[in-house]
């Protein structure tokens, strides 16, 4: 394919059209996380060591959520260029090919955790113990869910493609509100602790996943594997997933420094990261709409259109990201209440909490221009630049902060770095306008 000349007359998609897609989006991914911060809340309050396995155990099933991103948006990006083009049929084909995909990848994990659980756990808490018990025995029945996990982030792509993101809405929120009224009822009443976490969690994601695969069917198209199919998404998603393995090596060697030094150090550090993964989902519904914008723009042939949408959605995203800042800021004296009693915990909270908020602003930005150009089709240029802001940014200053008992701060101080980096990136990546590829394929 080649970059197209400039159109004379190309208007971006106006702010109306961008709010119709991201509004539904901001609800979808802001359940999953808002979930996940009443199911920390609800187990935070049986005590340190509980929490500090979650924060263990979901970091490891994080990696599933990668994946599923990786799913998603390399889905997005290829239905979106063929609804642009006018082939609904051949996008919702992508659907079907996204989601084996999906089920093969989710069926490795647990066959994967299952076996290693133990030694990871160990690995992760810095030796066995209360923690690396708990953390054990919260994985094995949480990866249980991670097949239907990935069919619901699968779904939430090729549906973001075709520009319907109001479904998508509908069958997250019925999955997450579902969950987070069972998981106190199985943590407490139930009196099942930390493993009724675990089942909660899994119990969403059944119900997600299924969902989605009623909405596929009735679509109407062939659910048989296209194994040539697949194999372009392997080669598409190939970076996406070397970019979404960096980061996991980033937070997880976080949350393993953060484990060095101490039960309240990791508790704190799972609450900020927790609310940081929250304020990523929901700044990321900017990035949901570019992604379809720009596919269906570029796969309609128009380069100009896409370039003039890309600086749209950068200005957008940088105003939600400051308006969330304000939010955040101004309930900063009341939010680590809600997910612990400790106080030795808030304390650890009260290092990270200035980190936090500074980012968000940046945050905005970044994530809107995430969208961009993953939605272009531009994933060798995204994997290259998180592996550089990882070296060079993020991991120096975390091993650092190990080495020289940092504690909170150098490890948020290595996020910042990696904002920062990401940011100069993709600013120059999107002056030079290389990235606006048209066609229905890329």
């Amino acid at each position: 394919m080649t970059i197209a000349a400039d159109a004379p007359a190309a208007n971006p998609a106006s702010l109306r059209r961008i709010t119709a897609l991201a509004l539904p989006a901001l609800v979808v991914l802001a359940a999953e996380p808002l979930y996940i911060l009443v199911d920390t809340a609800v187990v935070g309050h049986l005590g340190r060591v509980p929490l500090a396995a979650l924060a263990l155990g979901g970091g490891v099933m994080s990696v599933a959520a990668w994946i599923g991103n990786v799913l998603a948006y390399g889905t997005t990006g290829r239905v979106a260029r063929r609804f642009g083009a006018g082939q609904r049929a051949e996008a919702v084909a992508e659907g079907v090919q996204g989601s084996w995909l999906a089920v093969i990848g989710g069926l490795l994990m647990i066959a994967v955790v299952e076996i290693f659980a133990g030694p990871l756990s160990r690995a992760l808490a810095g030796g066995p113990g209360a923690v690396a018990t708990a953390a054990e025995q919260w994985l094995r029945i949480g990866v249980l869910g991670a097949p239907f996990l990935l069919l619901a982030m699968a779904g939430q792509g090729w549906m973001r493609g075709v520009q319907d993101t109001r479904r998508p809405m509908y069958i997250v929120l019925a999955a997450s509100v579902g969950s987070a009224i069972l998981a106190p009822i199985l943590v407490y009443p139930a009196g099942m602790g930390l493993v009724g976490s675990a089942v909660a969690n899994v119990a969403a994601q059944l119900v997600s996943g299924s969902l989605f695969i009623r909405a596929l069917v009735s679509e109407g198209v062939s659910l048989r594997p296209q194994w040539s199919v697949i194999r372009r998404q392997l080669g598409l998603s190939r970076d996406l997933i070397i970019r979404g393995g960096t980061f996991q090596l980033c937070f997880i060697s976080a949350a393993a420094v953060a484990a060095r030094f101490g039960a309240a150090s990791l508790a704190a550090h799972q609450i900020g990261l927790q609310l940081w993964f929250f304020a990523a989902l929901a700044l990321d519904a900017v990035a949901i709409a570019a992604q379809a914008l720009i596919g269906a723009e570029l796969g309609g042939g128009s380069a100009q259109r896409a370039r003039d949408t890309a600086r749209r959605i950068g200005w957008i995203g940088l105003g939600y990201g400051t308006a969330f800042a304000v939010a955040v800021l101004a309930g900063a004296p009341f939010l680590p209440g809600l997910f612990s009693s400790d106080a030795t915990v808030h304390e650890q909270a009260a290092v990270l909490w200035p980190w936090f908020i500074g980012l968000l602003p940046i945050a905005g930005l970044v994530f809107a221009l995430d969208g961009v150009f993953i939605g272009a089709g531009d994933t060798a240029f995204m994997r290259n630049m998180t592996i550089v802001a990882a070296l060079f940014g993020f991991l120096p200053l975390i091993w650092l902060t190990y080495g020289f008992g940092w504690g909170l701060g150098g490890i948020w101080a290595g996020l910042s770095a990696f904002m920062l980096l990401r940011l100069v990136a993709l600013l120059l990546r999107q002056r030079g306008g290389k990235w606006a590829v048209v066609g229905a394929e890329r």
